[in-house]
């Protein structure tokens, strides 16, 4: 609705808000070249995930043993990176390190269409993986620093799934270069990859650059992050998150196809599912956590984690065609915590750092995801072969404990105690 113009009769103004501000999401106002720059970002990382294995395999001579090396070594190499941008994020600005990032990954899948060694390719991968991480490092304070206190589960909210509506169009370009099966059409992957940085890159100039601490790095700013025991518990409760939201790409592809012997386009359909879920439902589900305290809302989310892996383990214990209705029921209850924890995460994960800090601070945040996305492949792919109990026992109490946590972070994290809010208004340009 205009600025300033009334509803018609028998028209109400939630009738008259923009699409977006309906489904609970924030009025983008002078950020649409940000928030254009992350959905590009999303589509251009949807479209190389799922098939970065099958790339290496088709476009070297490596063999599946040694394309998992390299992954599984590129990503041990970066993982002491992020806790090192974090300084620099504080120190230059979260805008320029978000560049930067995009810079490295644009020219690691570049150096891809020419790369064929395992030197060669674990060196790049390292480059794209660092650029990864100092995308994520300072993603969280731009998000900070464009939103507002009262509104921070909103934005975060929307453009976690903003990014994971555009990881789904990603895959179904992926899915097109599988079919066709072609050198050159997993080169063109790699390219629209490549391009999309470079665009996001483009468009990320636009982002208002954040206030520095100096060149000079506080006196014991990084002792004030270690000592801080709060902050620390919530990792915990972040980390048993990140965990969680490696099932659906990491373990529920296995569990279905491999363990449950279920049809290929079960995994699509959850797939599906979790992204029409979160593409729709996100802004709506923080509009009904408004009021709620934040510390009730973690809980309430790890239990509902549990009740979805109960619930995928009783796939196991029923026939084809009653497991497929189980799993996706499973996927929906599964996506309702996704739903419920990554925006309060997100939010907190910002609001209990100081602001000079918050690069510090949020570069633990980024090093819970890289330390799950390390871990988790090999320990599900270890549990899951020794059946369909394991992983899921394991998982539910994670999230169990996760709760626990949870209780415990409401009374020693003020602003964990606070109740989430959600306001929509466009913020001044």
């Amino acid at each position: 609705m205009l600025r300033g113009a009334l509803p018609g009769p028998g028209r109400s103004r939630v009738q008259d808000q923009p699409v977006l501000q309906r489904l609970g999401f924030p009025s983008v106002g002078p950020h649409r070249r940000f928030v254009t720059a992350v959905a590009i970002d999303a589509v251009g990382s949807g479209v190389f995930m799922p098939v970065s294995v099958l790339y290496f395999l088709m476009t070297t001579d490596l063999s599946l043993v040694q394309v998992g090396g390299v992954l599984s070594l590129a990503s041990l190499l970066a993982l002491p990176v992020g806790p090192l941008l974090g300084g620099v994020v504080d120190r230059l600005g979260a805008k320029q390190v978000l560049l930067a990032g995009n810079l490295l990954q644009a020219v690691g899948f570049a150096a891809y269409l020419v790369t064929d060694s395992f030197a060669g390719l674990t060196f790049w991968t390292v480059v794209v993986t660092v650029g990864r991480t100092a995308f994520w490092g300072s993603y969280g304070t731009i998000v900070a620093a464009i939103s507002r206190p009262g509104e921070r589960e909103t934005w975060f909210g929307f453009l976690g799934a903003l990014r994971n509506v555009g990881f789904a169009v990603g895959g179904l370009v992926a899915g097109a270069a599988i079919t066709v099966g072609t050198q050159a059409a997993y080169a063109s992957i790699v390219v629209v990859n490549a391009v999309s940085y470079v665009v996001a890159l483009v468009l990320l100039l636009a982002v208002p650059a954040t206030a520095r601490t100096g060149h000079r790095p506080a006196a014991g700013s990084w002792a004030t992050v270690l000592r801080d025991r709060p902050y620390w518990l919530l990792w915990t409760v972040q980390l048993g998150y990140c965990f969680s939201m490696m099932v659906l790409n990491v373990a529920m592809p296995v569990y279905a196809t491999t363990v449950l012997g279920l049809s290929g386009w079960v995994t699509g359909a959850v797939f599906t599912l979790n992204t029409v879920m979160v593409g729709l439902g996100q802004g709506l589900v923080v509009r009904a956590m408004t009021g709620v305290r934040r510390w009730r809302v973690l809980v309430l989310a790890n239990l509902v984690f549990a009740a979805s892996f109960v619930v995928l383990l009783g796939a196991s214990r029923v026939g084809v065609a009653v497991g497929v209705a189980v799993v996706l029921l499973g996927t929906a209850v599964y996506t309702a915590g996704e739903l419920l924890g990554g925006p309060v995460l997100g939010a907190l994960g910002a609001e209990a750092a100081p602001e000079h800090l918050r690069g510090r601070y949020l570069s633990l945040v980024q090093l819970a995801w890289n330390l799950a996305g390390t871990v988790a492949p090999v320990s599900f792919a270890w549990l899951l072969d020794r059946g369909a109990a394991p992983v899921w026992l394991v998982l539910t109490g994670v999230s169990l404990v996760g709760a626990l946590l949870a209780v415990r972070l409401g009374r020693v994290l003020p602003v964990a105690a606070e109740q989430v809010t959600n306001r929509v208004d466009p913020l001044p340009v």
